[in-house]
């Protein structure tokens, strides 16, 4: 099994743990991770956008001139799409974009990214990231001694830690997120990947 270094806050190595190569050390499959990446989008989208034909714009009723003799071009409404004010041709109207995908290609799409990370050095283990209290600065403190700061950094923990959450939080391009709800876009979108071993321990026992 392959081993990663074990880091704590302050940089240094204090240990070195494996992980599962079933899980950070597979094949990469491409397609798997961009149909997993365009189903989170099309799943996030709103699908709230609207605007009205020509049917349901006001007004419109009287035909603007005679048709013939005018020299202008025939017109019966003043809400036909060609006009200011007039109605939009096959406007868009509220719709549910969400569809779902097979569970066997997320898995292997998340096992993907996870591998790519360690192939690049992008993924980061810490032996604990614990926090008494929100602070943002300690939280800084820490990402400067691990050499991330200034890029988009995603913090894994074992469950919901709401003290890491909100010292994390006010950072620009950190986000956290937990062991049992990471997903392929979230990795993706970030540059390094930083996991608690609890995290790494967790992800292992969920999508093994």
């Amino acid at each position: 099994m392959p081993k990663i270094d074990v880091l704590d806050i302050n940089g240094n190595v204090v240990e070195q743990m494996e992980i599962s190569e079933d899980i950070f050390a597979v094949e990469v499959n491409e397609h798997c991770v961009y149909e997993a990446v365009k189903n989170h989008l099309a799943n996030r989208r709103q699908g709230t956008q609207s605007a009205k034909t020509r049917a349901e714009v006001r007004g419109g009723g009287r035909k603007p001139w005679r048709q013939k003799g005018t020299g202008r071009a025939r017109q019966g409404s003043t809400r036909s799409p060609q006009w200011i004010g007039g109605g939009v041709v096959f406007a868009p109207k509220p719709r549910d974009y969400s569809y779902k995908i097979n569970k066997k290609v997320k898995r292997i799409a998340l096992k993907s990214v996870l591998t790519d990370k360690v192939n690049n050095q992008k993924l980061i283990v810490l032996n604990e990231l614990t926090m008494n209290e929100p602070k943002t600065k300690v939280f800084a403190q820490t990402m400067k001694n691990l050499k991330i700061d200034g890029k988009k950094a995603l913090f894994v923990t074992k469950q919901n830690d709401q003290n890491v959450v909100r010292s994390g939080r006010n950072i620009y391009g950190v986000s956290v997120a937990f062991a049992d709800v990471i997903n392929t876009y979230d990795i993706m979108n970030h540059e390094v990947l930083v996991m608690t071993k609890d995290a790494v321990i967790r992800t292992q026992e969920v999508f093994a």
